[in-house]
């Protein structure tokens, strides 16, 4: 019973590496993104604003934890931690600009897509918030379900029992 609860590290390799990618992505992007010509308001780079840090760098800091915790762990209550951590994360990526105004004064705290084309626009949107939301809350729910779903004992090899043989009777 001592070791149920544990599980191979590889379980959440793969995912948590890409959250910690993710997760560095989504806090970084509004700082170095202008350097690229890809940006929110305002269009300078390594400028902070508390729209900065509610929608983008805490939930960039939350997705690149899980992903940490997803890549170092073998205790299956953590993995499930991890995943949930980052699932919340993209959720907040997601719907964080939607949410704003609540607390805002009624104005949405993201800013708006610096770009001039309507293409670059959409491309900032999904690719600051509502894309990279979502594919951070898939990839972390794969990983959930992928822990949740194996009995935590499943990488223990199970021996099939002895056959037990008995000679046989002389038949006679």
């Amino acid at each position: 019973m001592f070791g149920t609860l544990r599980m191979r590290r590889s379980r959440g390799a793969a995912s948590g590496f890409l959250l910690l990618l993710l997760g560095l992505w989504g806090g970084l992007i509004a700082f170095i993104g202008p350097y690229f010509h890809y940006a929110y308001t305002p269009a300078t780079a390594w400028t902070y604003n508390t729209g900065r840090l509610w929608l983008e760098i805490l939930p960039g800091a939350a997705t690149f934890l899980g992903g940490v915790i997803l890549l170092t762990s073998a205790r299956r209550h953590s993995l499930l931690f991890g995943a949930a951590l980052a699932a919340a994360a993209g959720a907040w990526f997601t719907l964080g600009t939607v949410f704003s105004p609540l607390w805002n004064n009624n104005l949405p705290m993201g800013g708006q897509p610096a770009s001039l084309t309507v293409v670059m626009r959409i491309a900032e949107q999904v690719g600051f918030f509502t894309g990279l939301g979502v594919v951070i809350a898939a990839i972390a729910a794969f990983a959930f379900g992928r822990i949740w779903s194996l009995p935590s004992d499943a990488d223990a090899v199970i021996e099939p029992a002895p056959i037990e043989t008995q000679p046989a009777e002389p038949v006679g």
